[in-house]
């Protein structure tokens, strides 16, 4: 089969490898339709390893060495392993990607994400840029007929954003500001306009990805360095400041001006993840009682499927991708795309092509 290999800093290889083995218990065989990228690839091509194990085995896995690509994707089953009764051959489906273990203190919790032993595939495990692809069953969930392979690719990240939005509590009453709306920002757009939130005020410095946010459902774009974004969301919530404020860029600049426009009282959740230590004014949030959240992946059993019903209902796919490429196109029309901003949207692409 055909595989985007990582073998770090720089250096993603289109190469063939061999076909997966038949599934073992509770695992199925994916022919992969689409994959897409995301910002988590681009930083480990352009500046990583860092949760890629190439130089050390993963603590979890005990992989090490170079790694097959890909954490957002979708398939038809190929095959099924000892055990697995809820998918067959033949059926689309759409991967989570991260794998649990179901045992730990989280896992009994509720909290999968948060598993003692948890890993991603496409990081830790190969992935979804290939032609074929063998996963844990229970990461996949059904695509239903009305849902094309493009928008079944854009199921994890969506799921990630609608983790987010439930981590964030916003209410439909409520105002709520996402800074940030690239990638990740705009499908919590997406997410939040689907929990009814009907104040949503979107801060970018881009007008194309605030575009997008305000067809997605943004009520208020905020174009920075031509619009003050303390005006405007002090215009919208009578003074006050915003209910729930979702930092999503993860730049020192968006980390710097979320606490500002948060009200007393309100919340603050961090979802971008930057790359330096960065410092906060905690006394401020002390003295205003903001309460600070942060919000990692997602719960794969409940977002997933979730992500896959407003996929399936709704054109979000269609707003926020940008192209689908061959695989042979990957690093200079995908990761190269990206990192240099040449990309206005999702990046998907075609392992059979």
């Amino acid at each position: 089969m055909k595989a985007a290999v990582y073998y770090g800093t720089r250096d993603v290889r289109i190469e063939h490898r061999p076909d997966p083995p038949p599934p073992g218990p509770g695992e199925v065989l994916l022919a992969v339709s689409r994959a897409g990228i995301c910002g988590t690839d681009v930083s480990e091509y352009l500046h990583g390893p860092h949760a890629i194990p190439v130089r050390r085995p993963d603590p979890v896995t005990g992989y090490q060495g170079p790694v097959i690509l890909g954490h957002e994707f979708a398939g038809r089953v190929v095959a099924v392993g000892p055990g697995v009764a809820e998918l067959s051959p033949g059926q689309r489906v759409a991967s989570g990607a991260g794998v649990w273990c179901e045992a730990c203190a989280w896992c009994r919790a509720g909290r999968p994400n948060l598993c003692a032993r948890y890993y991603t595939l496409g990081l830790q495990a190969d992935g979804g840029l290939a032609t074929y692809v063998r996963v844990p069953a229970k990461t996949c969930a059904p695509v239903p007929d009305g849902c094309s392979d493009e928008a079944a690719a854009l199921a994890q990240p969506l799921a990630v954003a609608m983790h987010a939005v439930t981590r964030s509590g916003v209410a439909p009453h409520e105002h709520l500001v996402v800074l940030g709306v690239g990638g990740i920002g705009s499908l919590i757009v997406a997410a939040a306009r689907a929990r009814g939130v009907r104040s949503l005020v979107a801060v970018d410095v881009d007008p194309h990805r605030l575009r997008v946010a305000e067809a997605l459902g943004a009520t208020r774009v905020v174009h920075l360095g031509a619009d003050d974004p303390v005006r405007v969301v002090h215009d919208v919530t009578d003074g006050d400041g915003a209910d729930v404020v979702i930092e999503s860029a993860g730049v020192p600049a968006s980390m710097d001006l979320a606490p500002g426009l948060v009200r007393r009282g309100g919340r603050l959740l961090q979802v971008g993840l930057p790359h330096d230590r960065h410092p906060m004014d905690v006394r401020d949030l002390v003295l205003r009682e903001v309460t600070l959240l942060t919000t990692v992946a997602h719960v794969c059993p409940t977002d997933l499927p979730a992500a896959i019903r407003l996929l399936a209902t709704t054109d979000v796919a269609a707003r926020v991708l940008d192209r689908v490429i061959a695989l042979d196109d990957l690093v200079d029309d995908g990761l190269l795309a990206l990192a240099t901003r040449r990309a206005t949207g999702k990046i998907v692409v075609d392992p059979q092509a």
